[in-house]
């Protein structure tokens, strides 16, 4: 972990520990083409830049996977650069299985992706060799994607977002520049800061977490509430990005342990994947539903999680939907285009999801999902 220099310095000085002599770049299309952030990084390089893609999609594909492997195996590239937000982050961690494993064409990764096993233990019907060239990453959005060895890619072939994961798919380095994040569109910004809140709430809300995570990750959804808070009302505060980074490392703790994600991750990445809905809205109309559906069973958990969102006394389905409220934030499933007629196909695809018989109280039939993505504040007290 890299903080207190400015990432194209930071960037520079790892390649240089690393060895480093073919680095090439995965970055922002957005900083690549309206701000100088990329080219300074290419400047501070000099002859070890190897080139450049900066044409990532949302909900990381399988296509743009094989392609940018294709590409920097031909560039001879020996260190992958990260520079962007969460599908950045989680095309550059399977890119560098792909070229481990020469996967040029999407049809290469079948088998690779994680299906559900016992509770708790996902399993896959192949396995990574560690990957050769690693990759830093410079995070440009507080998803935390960054902070764990797994990634979201989505197989457009049944539009359905899958999970592979290899130890060694974690960057050497992560490193936190708050400078370069005040390119990030507000909405980005804070929606993203509401996705990692949810890794937090999540691990502290599972069955399969300790003491240790439970601390850490409640004082990363602290300090995330605050950071976000004040980086709606000063979006130029850089000591409040600086928190809300902050907050989204401790938050992903659970995550770098292993410990297992619930509904809001077997619902979110259908929504995403299947539906479309951005990544960065996910977390403020769908927590709510699930802090709820899950109440009987998260009790304490959800009790600290009001209080470090700043309501003790409060349920934590109220707690967030008052932040999401404070940062502008869509609150309803409606308000990024899902219907209730859209709730069955997302119950079919979510039951498959490794998290959903983990959730607190398991996901076992689509009707299950159905019913958490019905439950309102009028059917358990707020």
């Amino acid at each position: 972990m890299i903080f207190g220099q400015a990432a194209a310095e930071a960037v520079l000085a790892e390649a240089q520990r690393l060895g480093a002599t073919r680095v090439y770049l995965v970055v922002s299309h957005t900083l690549n083409t309206t701000t100088d952030e990329i080219e300074k990084i290419r400047a501070k390089l000099g002859d070890r830049y190897a080139g450049a893609f900066d044409g990532v999609p949302q909900h990381t594909t399988r296509a743009s996977a094989v392609e940018i492997a294709k590409a920097a195996t031909a560039a001879g590239a020996d260190l992958l650069i990260a520079v962007g937000g969460g599908s950045v982050v989680d095309v550059v961690k399977i890119v560098t299985v792909c070229m481990e494993h020469e996967i040029f064409d999407e049809e290469g990764l079948d088998g690779y992706e994680l299906t559900a096993g016992a509770p708790g233990v996902p399993v896959s019907s192949k396995s990574f060799r560690a990957p050769t060239v690693r990759s830093i990453v410079v995070p440009t959005t507080l998803s935390g994607g960054e902070y764990n060895a797994g990634a979201l890619v989505t197989d457009t072939r049944r539009d359905w977002k899958q999970i592979f994961h290899h130890p060694l798919m974690m960057p050497r380095a992560i490193i936190l520049d708050p400078q370069i994040t005040i390119h990030t569109p507000e909405i980005l910004w804070l929606g993203s800061g509401t996705r990692s809140m949810d890794h937090g709430i999540e691990a502290l809300c599972s069955g399969f977490g300790t003491p240790l995570v439970d601390a850490v990750v409640t004082e990363g959804i602290g300090l995330l509430a605050e950071g976000l808070r004040r980086c709606k009302a000063d979006p130029l505060d850089l000591e409040a990005r600086r928190l809300a980074q902050y907050g989204s490392w401790l938050s992903a703790f659970g995550l770098q342990t292993r410990v297992p994600m619930g509904a809001s991750h077997a619902i979110g990445h259908v929504l995403g994947g299947t539906f479309g809905v951005p990544h960065y809205l996910i977390t403020p109309v769908l927590m709510p539903h699930v802090l709820r559906y899950n109440r009987s069973s998260t009790e304490d958990a959800q009790r600290r999680i009001a209080a470090a969102l700043g309501a003790a006394g409060r349920s934590a389905a109220t707690a967030v939907e008052q932040l999401v409220q404070e940062l502008g934030l869509p609150g309803k499933l409606s308000d990024v285009g899902i219907q209730p007629t859209d709730y069955g196909r997302i119950g079919e695809i979510a039951v498959k999801s490794v998290f959903a018989p983990v959730n607190p109280r398991p996901l076992a039939q689509p009707a299950d999902v159905v019913a958490l993505l019905e439950t309102t504040k009028d059917l358990v007290a707020a």
